[in-house]
């Protein structure tokens, strides 16, 4: 199974990547999302199949999502150490109040 997507990079988030089937274009990314993301800048057009190797995510994954959702939201990477250290200290609450 092959998909031909189209990848477009946030003006707001660096590092937060859109993924879309390109015969679909945004018309399934939802209002909300797009208005978070910015204005949606083309970066490339990608032949995906399931081996197909990504840098931060499986293709496969990404396939799955457009099929269901018509989209795939990369988010960028965590920026350092402390800031993961941030985020577990304060997971670690939700966790607890269960």
């Amino acid at each position: 199974m092959k998909k031909i997507c189209s990848i477009y990079h946030s003006t707001r988030e660096e590092g937060m990547y859109l993924y879309v089937l390109k015969a679909e274009g945004l018309k399934r990314v939802p209002e909300a999302l797009l208005e978070i993301f910015g204005k949606p800048k083309h970066a490339m057009t990608l032949l995906l199949t399931p081996e197909r190797k990504l840098a931060r995510v499986e293709a496969a994954n990404v396939m799955k999502d457009l099929d269901e959702k018509g989209f795939y939201l990369q988010m960028p990477p965590p920026q350092d150490d402390d800031e993961m250290t941030a985020i577990k200290y304060r997971n670690s609450f939700l966790s607890a109040s269960k």
